[in-house]
């Protein structure tokens, strides 16, 4: 069975690593090279570049060393071996970057792969969604992944503490211990010790790795393994983006870190206060809003940051798209394209004797999402709105694992050269506080 599953993981251990997965193209109007503020953020860009290099030949970035590691996912595979041959649901219980990575991973998952468990991502505490899924579950055909990194979070260990109780009265102790994997740190906090306590499972959370850079870890990729997506391509392609940084000789060798001298020049020299990601790909939905997550609670601090706003091909041309071109000129847009002509569905020829059916008859679906998708970008860049393109070949495990480390980078990137801690949140602090507090009475 083991070399079923994960039989091809070797062959992308072995794989050359000088694919191009994907182009970035920046499209700003007017001369901006020349601006002697462009060469200011050009030049803290370039050192902010120099020290990410620096931090990946030392290994002292536990994200970069990610890559290169097949271990912790191997000794994963029997359990998710467990997972695929014995539960038709498995309920992943964890809020924020301890679920967004995994939930835009499983986007890549076949729909027509039957043989596997349905993955349902539950990282809301709203009464009726939660005891829906309960009720609908089979018990003793359903598995849980617990992810916490501080084994603190409480909405998560609330969640946990309903499920064990509905697996003790229905189950016994070893059956319990089959049903769950518990990934959080190494540390004496509530969630290992009841884990402990209940002998079930445990995963060590990277501790050098928080929540919302953690979709490279096993938080993102053992759901990945359950879901029968390939987590050691996604490494992989993410190692493609390690291998550029090295040796990459200044910005213009390193997509990463043009996105950040994009973003932040524009946002400190022109006001611009919002970033919109984009993608024509259905299965890049949930990606944007793990960005969505990065982005915000890495840069929004002190006064700086700007606000990430999740958008999809073509459907919010139909809700947004006017006022993008037609509002405030206070935004930033990236935008996702797939190769997509001769794709999909052919549409008759018959219908092409009807004037206003012509243009669409003896064409694929995917010809028309590829004249959207390009006619929005012209549109864009016509009207003058900064506008970047990237561009994929196709979308797998290479090329999602590519563009998670991608954006990760060009997150750390930004907030090297606005002086901020990419990786703390103090603000949100606060009010876990008087949430407990309200609780308390």
């Amino acid at each position: 069975m083991k070399e079923c599953l994960f039989a091809k993981n070797q062959i992308y251990r072995e794989s050359r690593l000088d694919k191009n997965l994907y182009t970035q193209e920046i499209h700003i109007s007017g001369d901006w090279t020349s601006n002697q503020n462009y060469k200011n953020f050009y030049n803290l860009i370039s050192k902010a570049l120099a020290s990410l290099k620096v931090q990946l030949s030392e290994g002292s970035l536990g994200l970069l060393q990610l890559p290169d590691l097949f271990e912790d996912l191997e000794a994963l595979e029997s359990v998710a071996e467990y997972f695929i041959e014995n539960f038709d649901d498995v309920i992943v219980l964890g809020t924020g970057g301890s679920s967004l990575g995994g939930k835009a991973i499983n986007q890549l998952a076949d729909s027509s792969n039957i043989n596997g468990p349905n993955l349902h991502f539950i990282d809301s505490i709203d009464p009726r969604t939660f005891v829906s899924l309960l009720n609908k579950i089979i018990p003793e055909k359903t598995g849980f992944i617990v992810i916490s990194k501080s084994g603190q979070t409480t909405e998560t260990i609330a969640q946990f503490l309903l499920c064990l109780d509905i697996y003790q009265v229905n189950l016994d102790q070893q059956t319990i211990h089959n049903h769950f994997l518990i990934i959080t740190e190494f540390s004496d906090n509530p969630l290992r010790r009841l884990a402990n306590n209940l002998k079930l499972k445990i995963a060590k959370h990277n501790p050098d790795i928080g929540g919302r850079y953690s979709a490279l870890s096993i938080v993102g990729l053992f759901p990945a393994l359950v879901a029968g997506i390939d987590a050691y391509a996604i490494r992989e392609g993410a190692k493609i983006l390690l291998v550029q940084l090295k040796n990459a000789k200044s910005p213009e060798h390193f997509p990463p870190a043009m996105g950040a001298l994009f973003n932040t020049a524009l946002n400190i020299e022109l006001g611009i206060n919002s970033t919109v990601l984009m993608p024509y790909l259905d299965q890049l939905d949930l990606f944007s809003s793990w960005f969505q997550q990065l982005w915000a609670e890495s840069l929004g601090k002190n006064g700086l940051g700007t606000t990430p706003i999740k958008a999809l091909g073509t459907v919010d041309q139909h809700s947004q798209l006017q006022l993008y071109l037609d509002g405030p000129k206070d935004k930033i847009f990236t935008l996702i394209l797939g190769q997509l002509k001769n794709q999909g569905g052919l549409i008759s020829h018959d219908y092409s004797y009807d004037p206003d059916l012509k243009f669409i008859a003896g064409k694929r679906i995917g010809d028309l999402m590829d004249a959207h998708q390009e006619a929005t970008a012209k549109t864009l860049i016509n009207q003058e709105c900064p506008t970047r393109l990237i561009r994929i070949k196709t979308l797998d495990e290479q090329t999602l694992g590519a563009l998670l480390m991608h954006f990760m980078l060009e997150t750390i990137l930004t907030a090297s050269v606005l002086n901020l801690n990419a990786f703390d949140q103090p603000a949100v602090e606060e009010s876990k506080t008087l949430a407990k507090s309200y609780l308390l009475g």
